[in-house]
């Protein structure tokens, strides 16, 4: 439709000295345009959380981590009794509705000992790895940004740490330590747990340095007169981020292990603080006559170490930019 002024409107549109021929071609190269900018305009990490919700593992490890958070934070109030108190007249007590996984030889219950359990291991694995963390990740970015001397000397501690066994090394460093009961106790295990993941986290952050740090720009930065930590935290760290998140995740399943592992030596976790891997340790005598007393410690380690890798593999094909 057409006025005076030789303008036509169409479809609430007006065009100037044009056909209607144009309008539609126009129209539609807006609209092929536009899923193409959208395209673009996807940030990485709005890709990553795409390809993370179509993986079913991911998802499955995912809701297995967020519901052992979930339980770890409510312990108090999902456990129906406490995880300390004995009841001598209780003892090895079959599962029954009073208590579902059944009681010990001092007659605790099961159940409410697992339930407190899990917040000992998830703190353990998530206080150690961040611990691991601050202290890993500054060495191996000061390594392989600066070279020379200061890299073979970080590295030649780093290949000290990582010729011994993980399991050895966290034994000896828990028997120098003394593994005592309560919050000090717990604390000298994540300590003992972090000094043997440093060497982790040093190492892997350093080869990925090695290769930012020769980027164009990189280059531009120091030609721009920043200074080193700057450069390092605003541009080098950020790109260093995909792998620590995975090796992150897959260390914290890894510390819950170690956890367990020392727990059961009786270098771990000390009574009354409910431990998966003490209460293996406790009740490993009696698993012909009383099986689920080892069963449901062992289980519950099987499933949240089974969900941390899990999501962690998960995260780690998601963030792979070769998989775009």
């Amino acid at each position: 439709m057409a006025n005076g002024d030789g303008f036509s409107a169409v479809e609430g549109r007006v065009v100037a000295q044009g056909s209607l021929g144009e309008l539609h071609v126009g129209v539609a190269g807006e609209l092929v345009r536009e899923p193409r900018l959208a395209a673009r305009s996807d940030s990485p990490l709005a890709q990553s959380v795409r390809r993370l919700r179509r993986s079913k593992t991911a998802v499955l490890g995912a809701a297995t981590v967020l519901l052992l958070v979930l339980v770890a934070g409510f312990a108090d109030v999902l456990a129906p009794q406490s995880p300390t108190d004995s009841d001598q007249h209780s003892t090895f007590q079959q599962p029954s509705r009073a208590h579902p996984l059944g009681t010990d030889q001092m007659g605790r219950d099961m159940l409410s000992r697992i339930i407190h359990g899990t917040r000992i291991s998830l703190a353990v694995g998530l206080a150690s790895v961040v611990l691991a963390l601050f202290l890993g990740v500054p060495l191996g970015m000061v390594a392989g940004y600066y070279g020379g001397r200061i890299d073979s000397g970080i590295m030649r501690v780093m290949d000290l740490i990582l010729s011994f066994p993980i399991y050895l090394l966290a034994i000896i460093l828990m028997i120098i330590f003394t593994p005592t009961a309560g919050l000090i106790g717990t604390i000298k295990v994540v300590g003992a747990i972090a000094i043997v993941r440093i060497p982790i986290y040093a190492r892997l952050v350093r080869g990925s340095v090695l290769s930012i740090k020769e980027k164009e720009y990189i280059e531009a930065c120091r030609a721009l007169g920043q200074r080193d930590p700057r450069i390092l935290f605003s541009h080098v760290l950020p790109n260093c981020f995909a792998p620590i998140i995975v090796t992150t995740t897959l260390g914290i399943a890894t510390s819950i292990i170690v956890e367990a592992s020392l727990s059961f030596l009786g270098l771990g976790t000390q009574p009354p603080t409910p431990s998966w891997g003490w209460d293996l340790k406790a009740n490993v005598a009696f698993i012909q006559a009383n099986p689920w007393l080892s069963l449901f410690p062992g289980l519950a380690i099987f499933v949240t170490v089974l969900g941390f890798n899990l999501f962690g593999d998960g995260l780690r094909d998601a963030l792979d930019p070769r998989l775009k």
